[in-house]
């Protein structure tokens, strides 16, 4: 089981972030994230993350950096939990966690809501011939 975060598992399209965000995409809040996906057929990875910490809720970058590596690493541990079910459909997912709490939290907290995540996105995923659909 590889366990690493590598290149071609981080998001950093313009055309696929612009398409996430304008519309089309599904997404649901497990406080203190925010997860917004949508299935792509043009990714290297299975799975393709971006992660979001408002410059407005934390001022200094010290901080909004520990909250990107806590996300990250929650990730990174957990993504085993939603690999599968992507292999299984024959998928592509492009994920955003967008960071919504004004505070630090424990990383335990952003690891267990994590896990709901991903397991709330493996059983929501779209047939094949929904992920295969190119975008209006």
């Amino acid at each position: 089981m590889d366990v690493t975060l590598r290149k071609p598992e981080r998001l950093n399209r313009k055309k696929i972030i612009e398409r996430m965000f304008a519309g089309g995409s599904r997404s649901f809040s497990l406080f203190p994230l925010r997860v917004v996906y949508l299935p792509v057929s043009d990714l290297e990875a299975q799975a393709a993350i971006l992660v979001s910490v408002s410059k407005r809720r934390f001022k200094r970058a010290v901080k909004r950096n520990r909250v990107k590596r806590q996300i990250r690493e929650a990730y990174r541990l957990n993504k085993h939990l939603l690999l599968p079910a992507l292999a299984e459909k024959s998928c592509r997912l492009a994920i955003a966690f967008i960071y919504l709490a004004d505070e630090l939290v424990e990383t335990s907290l952003i690891e267990e809501r994590m896990k709901t995540a991903m397991n709330r996105i493996a059983e929501r995923l779209p047939d094949t011939e929904d992920a295969q659909k190119p975008a209006p």
